[in-house]
């Protein structure tokens, strides 16, 4: 099989992407926040401009699918009415900054990700590589360790604020006012120490290869790691739904947005404000134990043009058989978009069937070959077996 061509960048709004079933319009909404009238108008978009379904990635970010050339001008003119497209694609390639979707309007989470946002758009910002990001995970707990990031902002296991390189158990102890300059000092110092190569590097790559941070950043030891597993319901700031393999129909998203302004949080789950119940709507994923929360797959082909296979029915199929616990990603090539780290079980698509990793990437030696799609669904056993 060839391997998949690796592009070092995701498709933006400004900087669309062409897959198998249209043009790809990424938006990264302003603190991961829309408010009734842009999700709806979204909402709308996607069915005038593209094929209806509004995708939620692992960054937080919304993707507007099989968006038609033509449209890609109009589209992008109504969606900067909306506030959600930036000056340059230089801009939007740089405002790569996930927060907690739990934020408060009282703990300054909100105004943090939007001065980092400024500061990293700047004309004197430093120049990262294009899927170099950073994580402002201020609450109690972390909740964002799952998620891809390069630099985080999170509380210390003495409760303070710490700013830390992913992959290191220690960070620099900030406050509010010094946490923007403290993450830009450290990007500046990934840039200098040689953390770029060819355009791309990311922070815990460049720390295993021996790189030594700057001794600040060894002061103020970490929370315990650990990942946060979310669940549909009530939360603080509203109520969790989940989406199949994070998929909204645009009608979906319409009926939501009339509840409330939305949080995009990277679980592929959306989180209404300000509500209590959570909704009875055919389509929405709402119980904690869904076994459909512990299956990934990405578009697989047709939609993406480097999949080999389809991989969502095969996904869907799988998922009341998997162990207690474990997680299914279901990989339409080696890339592995929809999930970049290890899980329990990956099923990685190739010419000649699927194969099957255990405690690995997509990319990782696999136990077993070749397995076709009607092989698996004929006998999910096989992913209860030993290694």
């Amino acid at each position: 099989m060839a391997e998949p061509v690796i592009k070092g960048w995701c498709p933006g709004a400004l900087r669309p992407m062409l897959s198998g079933d249209g043009w790809v319009v990424r938006l990264r909404p302003p603190e991961g926040r829309l408010s009734p009238q842009q999700a709806s108008e979204i909402a709308r978009l996607a069915l005038e401009f593209g094929n209806g379904v509004i995708g939620l990635s692992v960054r937080a970010n919304i993707h507007l699918r099989g968006v038609i050339e033509q449209g890609i001008g109009q589209l992008i003119e109504r969606l900067d009415g909306l506030g959600l497209i930036d000056e340059t694609p230089d801009a939007e390639e740089r405002r790569n900054i996930v927060l907690t979707p739990f934020w408060s309007s009282e703990d300054g989470i909100v105004r943090l990700a939007s001065a980092l946002a400024a500061s990293m758009t700047a004309s004197d910002a430093p120049r990262l590589p294009a899927k170099f990001g950073f994580a402002i995970d201020c609450g109690p707990i972390p909740v964002l360790s799952g998620v891809p990031a390069d630099i985080r902002l999170e509380r210390g296991a003495d409760g303070g604020l710490i700013c830390r390189a992913s992959g290191v158990a220690s960070g620099a102890r900030v406050s509010a006012d010094t946490a923007v300059d403290t993450m830009l000092a450290l990007a500046n110092w990934f840039v200098q120490s040689g953390g770029i190569t060819g355009h791309r590097g990311r922070m815990t790559s460049h720390i295993a290869r021996g790189a030594v941070l700057p001794e600040i950043f060894t002061e103020a030891m970490a929370q315990s790691a650990s990942t946060f597993s979310p669940k549909p319901g009530p939360v603080a700031a509203g109520v969790l739904v989940g989406f199949e393999f994070g998929q909204v129909p645009a009608d979906m998203l319409r009926t939501l947005s009339d509840m409330g302004a939305l949080r995009v949080t990277p679980w592929r789950m959306l989180l209404i404000e300000g509500v209590s119940a959570t909704p009875d709507l055919p389509g929405l994923v709402t119980r904690a134990n869904d076994p459909m929360l512990r299956v990934i797959a990405c578009t697989g082909a047709p939609g993406c043009l480097q999949a080999e296979r389809p991989t969502r029915a095969l996904a869907r199929s799988l998922a009341p058989h998997l162990p207690d616990d474990a997680v299914l990603h279901v990989s339409g090539c080696a890339k592995g978009c929809a999930h970049a780290g290890p899980a329990p079980l990956t099923l990685t698509a190739q010419a000649n069937g699927f194969d099957l990793i255990r405690h690995g990437t997509a990319r990782d030696r696999p136990q077993r070959r070749g397995l076709t799609a009607e092989f698996l669904a004929a006998n999910p056993a096989i992913l209860r077996e030993a290694p």
